[in-house]
């Protein structure tokens, strides 16, 4: 079982410490546990109510009547919500209870709900991606247990191929190609995996590598198989000066090729880039990129 600080609440649920607190003294709704020591936490139950507490007064429910409510109760009423047209709001707690509880079929209810109120793109850069950014906050903090943001992010890379595989394989020598690759260490495919659904979407050719490529493999590839185009993404800072290098490797050995690269690094660092890259900040960027490419065969 995992525990949390009232500010871990706070982060999770968007309520703000003070109503949590206040909410507990006058209706009682979660009751802190307290150690040895007198420091308060919670539990996964505590934030799972809370986040049920939240969405059903969104909805026009007083926390007084809420308050009145059995879980069983309150369980009863989130389903039928779920089954109307939901918020962001609503959704993001579903999905925050269905990796606190590992529950695969109400991942699926709520991912399936999003698609077809929002639409798959719309899901993946409203919902999941703000999900997983707070979720991997808090797996830095050491608030969330690992198999936790691990299964969920399994179900949502699980989505994205099954994505990608709609999309098809794009016919031989009548699309541009591109190669996407994330550098040796570099593990945050979900990102990665995104793009490349969108650009066979964009009716590209895609070479797809996935994570922590050793560089001289992309070189052997782009000799057996050449791209047009390189996309890849710089998360993890491995130190200062060491961003550069890698953009100074990669211009010198594709010299002649669009590279769009992407990442927490990037966003930092602001490196200076060759005229043949392109910094990417987020799937609009990318579009245009993409666009611009297939009109003048260039991304800038």
């Amino acid at each position: 079982m995992s525990t949390y600080s009232i500010k871990d609440l706070e982060k999770l649920s968007g309520i703000k410490a003070h109503t949590i607190r206040i909410w507990e003294q006058r209706y009682h709704l979660i009751e802190p546990r307290r150690t040895d020591t007198n420091i308060r936490y919670y539990s996964d139950n505590d934030l799972v109510k809370l986040m049920n507490v939240s969405v059903l007064n969104q909805n026009g429910y007083k926390i007084s009547k809420i308050a009145l409510l059995a879980d069983q109760q309150i369980g009863a009423i989130m389903s039928q919500l779920n089954d109307n047209i939901p918020s962001l709001t609503t959704l993001t707690e579903g999905l925050a209870m269905a990796m606190l509880e590992i529950d695969e079929s109400r991942f699926n209810r709520v991912f399936d709900k999003s698609v077809e109120d929002l639409g798959f793109e719309k899901t993946v850069e409203q919902l999941l991606f703000p999900f997983l950014e707070k979720i991997g906050v808090l797996w830095l903090a050491g608030t969330v247990c690992p198999a936790q943001e691990h299964f969920i992010t399994s179900l949502i890379r699980q989505k994205l191929i099954a994505a990608i595989d709609h999309e098809g394989i794009k016919t031989e020598g009548t699309h541009p190609r591109i190669l996407f690759y994330l550098p040796e260490g570099e593990f945050h495919e979900i990102g990665l995996l995104y793009y490349n659904y969108l650009a066979r979407k964009a009716d590209f050719e895609v070479l797809y590598l996935g994570s922590s490529v050793p560089f001289r493999d992309i070189i052997r590839v782009d000799e057996i198989r050449p791209v047009q185009l390189i996309f890849t993404s710089f998360v993890t800072s491995p130190g200062t000066g060491v961003l550069a290098e890698k953009i100074k490797r990669l211009k010198k050995s594709f010299p002649d090729k669009a590279v769009l690269v992407s990442g927490w690094q990037v966003k930092q660092e602001q490196p200076k880039l060759p005229e043949n890259f392109c910094k990417i900040g987020s799937s609009v960027d990318f579009k245009k990129a993409l666009s611009m490419f297939l009109k003048k065969g260039r991304i800038k």
